[in-house]
């Protein structure tokens, strides 16, 4: 388990037998640009399908923040939130979006998402 993933608190799902969507929306991400070191602002939507286990609101909270002051691309950031919250919930399906303000004149908008292989018949959408 890495530094940022130890952050988070997770506790039983407490419907394990039914698919329900958990979505969690966050408008005040911020990282850093590693080329320019300016801010960048998102907002980032988590939606999932829980196996075992949720994450505590808290802590998912404290874990974004802990990437104010990071250096690093839209594309990575949101690929690594996805990888740490895999790590930490094993869900049967998880998507992150992240939509970063306009900067420069472009918007970005970066999806990354992830089926589990044991619950391949299980879709967000």
């Amino acid at each position: 388990m890495n530094k940022k993933q130890k952050i988070l608190v997770t506790f039983p799902n407490p419907k394990p037998e039914r698919n329900y969507i958990i979505q969690h929306v966050q408008p005040e991400f911020t990282s850093v640009c590693p080329v320019t070191g300016q801010p960048d602002f998102a907002t980032i939507t988590l939606s999932y399908i829980a196996d075992k286990l949720c994450v505590e609101l808290k802590s998912y909270k404290f874990y974004l923040q802990s990437y104010r002051n990071d250096g690093i691309y839209f594309e990575s950031v949101t690929n690594k939130i996805l990888d740490d919250l895999i790590g930490v919930l094993q869900p049967r399906v998880m998507r992150i979006t992240a939509e970063f303000n306009v900067r420069g004149g472009i918007s970005s908008i970066i999806e990354a998402e992830y089926q589990s292989p044991k619950f391949e018949d299980v879709f967000l959408d």
